[in-house]
């Protein structure tokens, strides 16, 4: 009979005991679950995708805004007034070259002028003073001529009436004939000595340009004496030092070189499977090692239409023009990361560490009655850590961030 009731007492206590333990584990896993229940959740909501075309390139400086400046002439650079990473404006000094043997030149080219110019004062002096003496022995001959035609027509007159001899007559024809060669002679020294004036005055002028542009000349050479600056920016390099002397050769020795940072672009190497969505004017958008939290705006200026070879792969480089804001900031040659934005739509987004992978599929965990709930979505494009959910969620559904883990089977 004793062993019958611990039978029964034992048959009765077993399940109360276990009871007891299950309960306490629900409440102990509740508990946990309640303790670890995520609370940061955001809202399913309709946001501008953009489809992007991603690309490696570098900064560049634009054309024109980098400029290798040099000498014209050869000479020794008596003074050089820049340095590395000095800023310049245009037309400003930056360095000078010796200029005595430029100034004996300009001078000799000077004294050449003058010579011209005299020269030149002398004819046109003298010119009218030959020329009128010329004209005096035509007006003599003229006369003499004239009298001798007379003659002649009287002797012929005479020797019809028979009043003068064939003699007088004959004497008379000859003189005339001699009178009018010499009127003859008198015009054609008159001529030769007008020709002659106004050949030697036009060859005097001519001299006398000639010296002018010389001297032009010479005070050009004596102006690359001095070198300026054509841009505006900062000096990116210098090639050489006062004291050193240089030849000016087929190409004009470097100075120095200048940038201009305020008109930089982006070089990027576009696939040639996505050059075909790039086109002139589209936005885009990099990013830089040297800065990698910010943001870089421009937009697509030009597409180079010769392809380069990376690698076996077929690029194309796309010139992006940076928008202005943001000078000092970026320097040639920094690598950038590009992003173009070839399209763009409204999408329903969430962020992307809102998603989970559970049993091959992406999971979101959607807010029921404030606590956490799983479930399938299908997802679509990708903007930066937004995702696109195509099925699976309604606008104003609320998601947690970072939900919960899987809950992994108790042994």
């Amino acid at each position: 009979m004793q062993s019958l009731r611990d039978l029964t007492k034992r048959q009765i206590l077993v399940p109360v005991a276990m009871t007891a333990i299950l309960v306490t584990l629900v409440a102990s896993f509740a508990t946990d679950r309640d303790a670890t229940l995520p609370s940061e959740t955001v809202e399913a909501a309709r946001r501008p995708f953009a489809a992007t075309v991603a690309a490696l390139g570098a900064v560049k400086a634009r054309i024109g805004a980098e400029v290798r400046v040099g000498s014209r002439i050869s000479g020794r650079v008596r003074r050089l007034r820049a340095n590395i990473g000095d800023r310049v404006t245009a037309g400003q000094v930056i360095a000078e070259l010796e200029t005595a043997d430029l100034d004996a030149v300009a001078s000799q080219r000077q004294a050449e002028l003058k010579v011209a110019q005299s020269r030149l004062s002398a004819i046109s002096t003298m010119s009218p003073a030959g020329e009128a003496r010329a004209q005096a022995e035509v007006n003599r001959f003229a006369a003499a001529a004239k009298l001798a035609a007379d003659e002649w027509t009287r002797q012929q007159a005479l020797l019809r009436e028979r009043v003068t001899t064939v003699a007088e007559a004959d004497a008379a024809r000859e003189r005339n004939a001699s009178a009018q060669a010499q009127l003859e002679a008198a015009r054609r020294a008159l001529q030769l000595e007008q020709t002659g004036n106004a050949e030697q005055h036009k060859q005097a002028t001519a001299d006398v340009e000639r010296a002018e542009a010389a001297l032009r000349s010479a005070a050009v050479d004596r102006s690359f004496a001095t070198i300026t600056a054509p841009i505006s920016g900062i000096v990116a390099s210098v090639a050489t030092q006062e004291g050193e002397t240089v030849a000016a050769g087929l190409s004009a020795p470097t100075f120095l070189t200048i940038v201009d940072l305020g008109r930089l672009q982006v070089n990027a190497f576009v696939d040639e499977v996505d050059i075909g969505k790039v086109k002139a004017g589209l936005a885009a958008s990099f990013t830089v090692d040297a800065f990698p939290s910010r943001d870089f705006s421009g937009r697509v200026a030009a597409i180079y239409p010769t392809a380069t070879i990376q690698d076996n792969v077929v690029k194309y480089v796309v010139a992006v023009d940076i928008d202005s804001g943001y000078a000092g900031s970026l320097r040639p040659e920094m690598t950038a990361n590009v992003r173009i934005r070839v399209d763009e739509r409204t999408v329903l987004a969430i962020p992307a560490r809102a998603i989970r992978r559970e049993n091959g599929a992406s999971v979101v965990y959607v807010r029921v009655d404030g606590k956490p709930q799983s479930r399938a979505v299908r997802l679509g494009w990708r903007d930066g850590g937004w995702v696109e959910i195509v099925e699976g969620l309604k606008v104003g559904e609320r998601v947690f961030v970072d939900p919960p883990l899987p809950a992994t089977p108790s042994r």
